[in-house]
């Protein structure tokens, strides 16, 4: 079944491709407006021979992902935590998780303001923005992983008179995990939808910002090859979690 799913999803790119081809190489749209595959593979080539704004390509990488990564561990670290107590303490849960529902529906763009005025246009305002982005889907199924576990198990524990650090982490713990990494992967995609914005201001690097920056001069083709590095990066990283996941939480749909 996993082979067919795969063929399946191969044949779908493929055909993509294939009408992406077609249709600009027919000039059936305006080549601005949506550029051919040839057109984004030579763009390509040109920023990774020779960089862009004078910056090489791995540099932009480098710093996108030097933010990506420093605000999702920054929100692994805080989140799980957080995400775990109040799960398991109504106090936890009563002093914090209004906090979280209250900014998690408003758009970043909307407090990245205030966080320039407060931290600077520097490296900070950029990682706290999307650590912002990337903390409520954790801390919010870390919740509901606590809550969700079957209580027979945290019962079962106790009669075989384990303590309440025992019953953390012999079955709190590992049975809040496949809900921790659905929360992180729904992080990685949410924090990848901010990475445009947190670098769209003051910003001189980045792939994000060269999306934006290409836009000004309607260089089509490399806001294409932005779009599909930004979405290769994101796909990448959650097969990565997906491998992790099935390779450390063995006993996930086993209950």
């Amino acid at each position: 079944m996993k082979k067919k799913s795969r063929l399946i999803t191969g044949c779908v790119w493929i055909v993509l491709l294939l009408i992406w081809f077609i249709v600009t190489n027919l000039k059936l749209v305006s080549p601005i407006l949506f550029p051919s595959p040839q057109d984004v593979w030579f763009t390509f080539t040109g920023i990774l021979t020779h960089g862009y704004n004078n910056i090489s390509f791995w540099q932009h990488l480098g710093i996108t992902l030097f933010r990506l990564f420093s605000a999702l561990i920054l929100a692994i670290i805080t989140a799980v935590p957080l995400g775990l107590a109040s799960g398991m303490s109504e106090w936890v849960h009563a002093i914090i998780d209004s906090l979280i529902q209250f900014y998690r529906p408003i758009p970043p763009l909307a407090y990245y303001t205030i966080l320039i005025l407060w931290l600077g246009i520097g490296e900070g305002s950029k990682i706290i923005l999307l650590y912002l982005a990337a903390f409520a889907p954790i801390y919010i199924a870390c919740v509901e992983g606590v809550r969700h576990l079957n209580k027979d198990y945290v019962l079962s524990a106790k009669s075989l008179g384990a303590g309440k650090w025992s019953i953390f982490k012999w079955v709190i713990f590992p049975g809040a995990l496949p809900d921790i990494f659905t929360g992180i992967r729904t992080a990685m995609g949410v924090s990848f939808s901010t990475l445009v914005a947190a670098e769209m201001v003051a910003s001189t690097s980045g792939i994000g910002w060269m999306v934006i920056d290409a836009s000004k001069y309607l260089k089509s083709s490399v806001m294409f090859l932005g779009i599909f590095i930004l979405g290769g990066l994101g796909l990448l990283l959650d097969w990565i979690l997906q491998l992790l996941e099935r390779k450390w939480i063995f006993w996930k749909g086993k209950e």
